[in-house]
């Protein structure tokens, strides 16, 4: 066992260890808490409230029709949503049918849905109709079986259609796309046919995938981290046991303004609140800051997951001061690291500290955090959480002294069981006695608080989301006026880093608008490079290796 120095600074009652045995499955949990809080609201969004009640009797429908089309335990569903309120009855559907879900961000050009779809093998698509455009694009490159079309309303009865007849007609929010008959359906038109059919409970064991959660990799290419159902139960038992949020007594209100498709907001917010009958306040597009801030002036809640640059946006947006804050329990950061003037401007704004917190795609995801009740900033990503070994190692893979950097190497219940279809992956991140190896280099305290100080790959996290150099680069260099590229990342105050190429040009009359309008096409808006810098040569080693390390000393803030 690896010494645990940080257990002498948990809150008091937090265990050193959590009974994973106990815990079932997400299915359990579904099916619990649509009893136990029936009449409880679990989802809030466009200013209506869907129940635990019908949030279950609309899962279990999609659960029934999902089956019926031939769903087999185990095949993968893809869920391509934003926070509306059909993600809720969408990823328990098919958890209680037996499925996999594979999230997939609604952003992605067809070239990257196509590749998820590829890489998972997901038969099904449940997808906001905004984004059939996007699919439709992708088809010849995919085998899909049936797509669900998604309204944002949907789930919400007779306004929710005048929300998607507004989405539709009055925003023109919906582009035009054709998809081939017979393959979409209405999502509602599933849940009305699943609702006449019996739905016969599927047994889901602690050892089934829940989800494939896709992260990047050193190459670039997305790969999957295979999630159990017992890695995400023990992560949110950890979580609740943690930050004492396990009383279903206590009526609690999740800000949900990351996107459920991440990992974070998808077990912190999601799962956490929906086991103690809490409710997710739903922010269907955090980049409309005037309508979140109006959302969250007309709500009471009592918890804030966030990263730094919704922090940011929100302490600087003119209206703040119409936000209710006093009821706030605690608030967290993670995702990216939370810069130390941006917390301290929250808590003057606010009267919370920013609770800063560790995870990964591949650890379900929370490693670490700093405990509820300290009374500043730490700068630090806190404690490792109960039954979690967190071990510093040098190059060679072994312990280093306190105080010393080293790589982060986890061990614990919430850990992936590997890659999807990814087996010497899988063995390059564990380690000989099962630790999981994170990339990224800290230093671990006396008292063993971890204090991140750089990461290892050549990673560039924007907002929060993972962004691959090797990836941006292909793109890049695929344009005709390109001769040679690399893309590495630099400070930003808005989302903590952010993307620059340094670009050799083949053609001069090609201008850097061209090439970022270029990379706009393929590429999700947080991946496109914010600035371009041309040179007549990219410093190399004597092999002709690109020196990134080089162009990020000389790369400026943004």
């Amino acid at each position: 066992m690896t010494p645990r120095p940080w257990l002498s600074s948990y809150p008091p009652g937090v265990p050193a260890e959590i009974d994973v045995e106990s815990l079932g499955t997400l299915v359990d949990l579904f099916e619990t808490s649509v009893t136990a809080f029936a009449d409880r609201p679990a989802i809030l969004c466009f200013g209506s409230t869907l129940t635990y009640a019908t949030m279950g009797k609309q899962a279990r429908a999609l659960a029934a029709w999902l089956r019926a089309q031939g769903l087999a335990k185990g095949d993968r569903v893809a869920i391509m949503l934003p926070n509306v309120p059909a993600y809720a009855v969408a990823l328990f559907g098919v958890l209680s049918a037996g499925g996999t879900v594979v999230n997939v961000n609604p952003l992605y050009t067809p070239r990257e849905f196509a590749q998820q779809i590829k890489d998972s093998g997901a038969r099904f698509l449940i997808a906001l109709e905004n984004f059939g455009a996007t699919v439709a694009g992708a088809l010849a490159d995919v085998a899909l079986e049936r797509v669900l079309l998604v309204g944002p309303g949907d789930g919400l009865g007779l306004k929710g259609q005048v929300i998607n007849l507004a989405s539709r007609h009055v925003r023109k929010a919906v582009p035009p796309f054709r998809l081939p008959d017979g393959l979409a359906l209405p999502f509602t038109t599933a849940l009305r046919r699943g609702s006449g059919m019996p739905h016969a409970p599927v047994p889901v064991d602690p050892e089934d995938l829940a989800f494939l959660q896709y992260t990047g990799g050193t190459t670039g290419i997305a790969k999957a981290a295979m999630l159990t159902h017992r890695n995400v139960m023990a992560n949110v038992e950890q979580s609740q046991l943690f930050f004492n949020s396990k009383d279903p007594s206590i009526l609690r209100c999740a800000v949900t303004a990351l996107p459920l498709y991440h990992i974070f907001a998808l077990t912190a917010c999601f799962f956490q609140f929906m086991r103690n009958g809490g409710s997710c306040l739903l922010i269907p597009n955090p980049r409309d800051c005037d309508g979140m801030v109006k959302t969250l002036s007309r709500h009471r809640f009592t918890h804030l997951m966030g990263v730094n640059t919704l922090f940011n946006v929100l302490i600087n947006h003119p209206k703040i001061h119409t936000v209710d804050f006093s009821h706030l329990d605690f608030v967290v950061g993670g995702g990216t690291a939370v810069q130390r003037p941006v917390a301290e401007r929250w808590k003057a704004l606010t009267g919370n500290t920013i609770l800063e917190g560790y995870g990964l795609s591949e650890t379900s995801p929370v490693v670490s955090a700093n405990p509820p009740g300290i009374k500043e900033f730490s700068g630090t990503i806190g404690y490792p959480f109960p039954s979690t070994e967190v071990s510093i190692r040098d190059a060679a893979g072994k312990p280093v002294p306190a105080g010393q950097s080293g790589e982060i190497c986890v061990r614990g219940p919430q850990v992936m069981r590997g890659y999807w279809n990814r087996p010497e992956e899988t063995a390059r991140a564990m380690t000989a006695d099962g630790f999981f190896r994170t990339g990224d280099v800290a230093v671990m305290e006396p008292d063993g608080q971890i204090k991140i100080v750089d990461r290892m790959k050549d990673m560039i996290l924007v907002s929060g989301f993972n962004v691959y150099p090797n990836e941006v680069e292909e793109v890049l260099a695929a344009h005709p006026g390109v001769l040679e590229c690399a893309v590495v990342g630099a400070p930003s105050e808005e989302t903590g880093e952010m993307v620059v190429a340094h670009v050799v040009m083949k053609d001069p009359e090609v201008s850097t608008d061209a090439l970022r309008a270029h990379a706009r096409t393929q590429l999700t808006g947080y991946k496109v490079p914010r600035r371009v810098v041309l040179h007549d040569t990219l410093p190399k080693t004597n092999v002709g290796k690109v020196l990134r390390r080089v162009l990020r000393d000389e790369t400026p803030p943004g």
